[in-house]
């Protein structure tokens, strides 16, 4: 389970909060204010291992990797995460900050509700699995992961009876360089060529095309739930039947928020505290009819973050 809290003091301290809600519509604006360094990454390591360690745990028994000191075979070939291709963290690191900034800034964002993650989603990662597999028995066998399908985050929010009322499903990008174009593309789709008009136009399938034809009740709370009930079905017993319920239709669906993050490093000319997704009203393109929530989180320098953070987990002193 993911038991680790939010390190507070060190985001508030990292990062200036620009949060506006209007209606359903919420936006979050995080900037970096200070230096990343090793306080820094030793504040954010616990919560990193918190949200990776169900995973990690899942992938070593399937592949028959033992983390443990007095383990037959010496140190282990392959360690998830700190093995993966530098691609697959970055896009790790974006689904774990959606948590992150999700139980951190609850009362930012729109609603208020009192969001959980109990669990994330990352042993749901089929070519996670078969890239071990490969590499515990070869470690010349690298090779880029395919992306994982489906939501890349959910959190929820339980009644006092520990029932679901909310689940909140994300979509979270990371990109080096968060100018205009990069984020329009992660949005709408990358440009094609319109033969009718002789133009370079967007697709149309970016982030809002999947997040506007995602079903009512997301395919990762499922996932969630079978989680909840092999790692603590005594704890979430409620929260288990309730979400029976829901997708059985023997009982109300639960309410939805669903979150778009994009985190990466500011464009080299962007001015301070600008956005790149409209804050004053939901975007024209997003047409589901949940509640919206996004969040752009604005960093300098956090490749580097990425590479001492995955490069120290369960390492760090």
């Amino acid at each position: 389970m993911h038991t680790c809290p939010p390190p507070t003091a060190a985001l508030n301290e990292w990062l200036e909060a620009y949060g506006t809600v209007e209606q359903n519509y919420g936006h979050l604006l995080l900037e970096q204010k200070s230096e990343i360094n090793d306080d820094l990454v030793d504040a954010l390591r616990p919560y990193f291992e918190s949200a990776h360690l169900d995973a990690q745990e899942y992938f070593h028994a399937q592949v028959g990797i033992s983390l443990h000191p007095d383990a037959a075979g010496g140190p282990p070939p392959v360690c998830y995460p700190a093995c993966l291709p530098s691609k697959a963290q970055r896009g790790l690191f974006g689904e774990v900050v959606a948590g992150l900034v999700t139980e951190a800034y609850q009362d930012e964002f729109v609603g208020r509700h009192a969001w959980r993650v109990p669990i994330f989603l990352f042993r749901e990662h089929d070519d996670v699995e078969k890239y071990l597999w490969a590499l515990r028995f070869d470690p010349a066998r690298t090779r880029e992961i395919y992306g994982r399908h489906g939501s890349d985050f959910i959190g929820i929010a339980l009644n006092a009876q520990g029932e679901l009322v909310r689940v909140i499903a994300g979509e979270a990008k990371w990109r080096k360089s968060l100018t205009d174009s990069v984020v329009a593309s992660l949005l709408l789709g990358p440009k094609e060529e319109d033969e009718d008009i002789g133009e370079m136009v967007h697709n149309g399938r970016g982030i809002w095309f999947e997040v506007n034809r995602d079903s009512p009740i997301p395919h990762g709370l499922r996932q969630l739930q079978r989680l909840l009930e092999q790692r603590d079905p005594d704890g979430h017993a409620n929260a288990i039947l309730s979400i029976d319920r829901a997708v059985f239709g023997q009982g109300p669906p639960p309410g939805r928020t669903n979150l778009v993050l994009i985190v990466g490093n500011g464009a080299r000319r962007r001015e301070p505290a600008s956005v790149l997704i409209p804050w004053e009203q939901p975007p024209t393109e997003y047409t589901a009819p949940h509640d919206l929530q996004v969040v752009e989180v604005i960093l300098d320098g956090g490749d580097a973050l990425i590479d001492d953070l995955y490069s120290t987990l369960w390492q760090g002193a």
